[in-house]
């Protein structure tokens, strides 16, 4: 029999013994939702919060109720912004973090599709959704 520990557990573990594990996560979160795929960021970042604070903590740290977070972070969760950045704040000072959104060149492909760069507490590499891009070296 395959024992088998709970997803929560996991990322509890791997954030408390990995400090770059728990810087990355919730940038990740952030930098999924900047690019696009909202419910992804969203399922990103909640559990991040279910293995760090949790959202009892959370919700008396933004004054909203818990349940509201849980669906705000929920797959058809439409948090607004207001909220969604009073949580990001609060998750940025818990993990010592500070997360900057900044615009960058648009580049162009030569097959003309466009690609971003997005830095968060780093630079990372072109979004694309070309797997043989001739310009991008991680395309």
């Amino acid at each position: 029999m395959a024992l088998t520990r709970s997803f929560r557990e996991v990322v509890q573990r791997q954030v408390a013994r990995d400090p770059a594990y728990g810087e990355a996560l919730p940038r990740e979160g952030i930098d999924t939702m900047l690019a696009g795929d909202v419910d992804t960021g969203k399922a990103i970042l909640r559990d991040y919060i279910k293995a760090t604070v949790g959202f009892e903590k959370l919700g008396e740290a933004t004054d909203t109720p818990p349940k509201s977070l849980i669906r705000m972070f929920g797959s058809h969760g439409n948090p607004q912004a207001k909220n969604l950045f009073s949580v990001l704040g609060y998750l940025q000072k818990q993990a010592g973090l500070e997360l900057h959104v900044t615009t960058g060149p648009t580049l162009r492909c030569a097959d003309g599709l466009k690609a971003r760069w997005r830095w968060s507490t780093g630079p990372r590499k072109p979004r694309h959704p070309r797997v043989n891009c001739r310009v991008f070296d991680s395309c």
